[in-house]
């Protein structure tokens, strides 16, 4: 945690699965699953380049 840089970033996404799908065809990896938070999102964690954690999240409507 007293490092410089970043040890993870989240981005809004429109669509979560389309997203994964596409990021997957780089090499993104999936760290876990994709969990519903409430009725309000949806969320998830891929492992990107130099095993940055990124999160991605849908609002749902």
């Amino acid at each position: 945690m007293n490092a410089l840089g970043y040890l993870r970033v989240m981005f809004a996404v429109e669509d979560i699965d389309e997203t994964l799908g596409r990021l997957s065809k780089r090499g993104a990896q999936l760290v876990g699953e994709v969990v519903r938070y409430q009725d309000s999102y949806r969320l998830c964690y891929i492992r990107g380049p130099e095993g940055l954690l990124i999160g991605l999240a849908q609002e749902l409507n």
